[in-house]
């Protein structure tokens, strides 16, 4: 399936029109029946406003993957996008925890890892 067929399926599934979608993503009603139809492709920042209005990755709507859901929730990417702190600044001012238990260094150092790899394929 293509970018095209993906952004056309998931916008029928919502039962919106192309005039509805088109005025929820701030694109004409032609530029997204283009994108639809695969007569273009849209841009990396109209990709990023696709996924955060169906709330999928822009990895699904590439066909990279088969699973929509893959996105991070929207505080995660907040503080993913606030974060510019050196790893040893992290450790040494921030007692990260998850479900109650304190991350050790090592997690520590593979959630920024993870972050930094979400950040490289968006």
């Amino acid at each position: 399936m293509n970018i095209g067929s993906r952004i056309a399926q998931l916008r029928d599934d919502r039962h919106w029109t192309q005039e509805q979608t088109a005025a929820k993503l701030g694109i004409s009603r032609a530029a997204l029946s283009h994108y639809e139809k695969n007569r273009r492709e849209p841009d990396s920042e109209t990709l990023k406003k696709f996924a955060d209005l169906y709330q999928v990755s822009v990895d699904f709507l590439v066909g990279r993957t088969l699973h929509p859901q893959t996105v991070l929730s929207d505080d995660v990417r907040n503080f993913a996008e606030h974060l510019e702190l050196s790893d040893d600044e992290i450790l040494e001012k921030f007692n990260l925890s998850i479900d109650g238990r304190k991350l050790t260094v090592e997690e520590t150092k593979r959630f920024i890892a993870f972050v930094r790899a979400e950040r490289m394929m968006n």
